[in-house]
């Protein structure tokens, strides 16, 4: 019996103050390949991929930023976000990281796949082709439906935190 497919991902934000309140800005990516050329909404994604049972989620998380932007993940705290079930099936893992990141300084991964489909041509696609710094009412325009909880439980974690008295 499968325990269904897992898929962990890292977010990155920064913090913003508007207005005396503290906010985030996050960084996502536009999904790569012909699928997705030409949509914005609905078809950006937090790094992320699938993960074996023989992997531990933290371990998927990192592995997958690294390969899908060419570069090592930025020192920092992990925060959990939590899980959220996709309308496939698939259940999500991420956790959010505090950093900069310069998004001309990305390489992305690629995938192999044959396009056109029944063409016996493969080629190779980046599998994120651009990233970009979004505030949570971009993101929640831009994200996949199923990974804009995630935005929401940072962005309440960091209200919250701004909002807690110092100790």
């Amino acid at each position: 019996m499968s325990a269904g497919r897992r898929s962990a991902g890292l977010l990155l934000f920064r913090t913003a103050g508007t207005d005396g309140e503290r906010d985030v800005e996050v960084l996502i990516g536009h999904m790569g390949g012909p699928f997705w050329a030409g949509r914005e909404e609905a078809a950006w994604s937090v790094p992320k991929g699938e993960y074996g049972p023989d992997e531990e989620p933290e371990e998927a998380a990192r592995r997958e930023f690294e390969e899908e932007l060419g570069l090592p993940v930025p020192d920092g705290v992990w925060l959990p976000l939590g899980e959220a079930r996709q309308r496939s099936g698939k259940t999500v893992t991420v956790w959010a990281v505090e950093a900069e990141l310069d998004v001309a300084a990305v390489v992305p991964g690629t995938f192999t796949m044959e396009w056109p489909r029944g063409s016996g041509v493969r080629r190779e696609f980046p599998e994120m082709d651009r990233f970009a710094w979004c505030t949570p009412e971009e993101a929640a325009e831009r994200l996949i439906t199923g990974q804009r909880v995630f935005v929401e439980r940072l962005r309440d974690r960091v209200r919250g935190e701004a909002a807690a008295p110092d100790a």
